[in-house]
């Protein structure tokens, strides 16, 4: 089974219907079909509540959302280690940098994001969720 770290742009996307959320949506279905095994990263959930907050959404459906994600996916650690070598990542953005060395400790096959930009000197492949989906 193909396992793919998802980033949280992809869940905001399918969670409140912005940019690309056919492609998002698509995505996480095949992680709750078990077509994928999905992966988070532990700090992509307490920012994700963060945005929820920001998105003006009750505490219960916030809750009923975060849930959905815990029960879809499989939550990766985020540990000193990780911080660390994310510090040395060629990636410059340090939050991306973390979901690059959790994906290749975890020995997940790629990375699937709205920002492509970020991660194209890093060392995993990464995909946008339509091209994740052509594959």
């Amino acid at each position: 089974m193909k396992k793919v770290l998802i980033d949280i742009n992809i869940l905001i996307d399918m969670i409140t219907g912005r940019a690309d959320f056919h492609s998002a949506t698509a995505v996480f279905d095949l992680c709750a079909k078990r077509k994928i095994k999905g992966f988070v990263c532990s700090h992509e959930i307490t920012t994700l509540s963060y945005f929820l907050e920001r998105f003006s959404f009750p505490p219960s459906r916030s809750a009923r959302v975060i849930t959905g994600i815990l029960d879809t996916m499989t939550v990766l650690p985020a540990t000193e280690g990780i911080f660390r070598e994310a510090l040395l990542s060629p990636i410059k953005d340090f939050e991306d940098a973390v979901i690059e060395v959790s994906a290749i400790k975890e020995q997940v096959e790629c990375v699937v994001t709205r920002n492509i930009k970020d991660f194209q000197v890093g060392r995993i492949d990464c995909y946008t969720g339509a091209e994740f989906l052509s594959l």
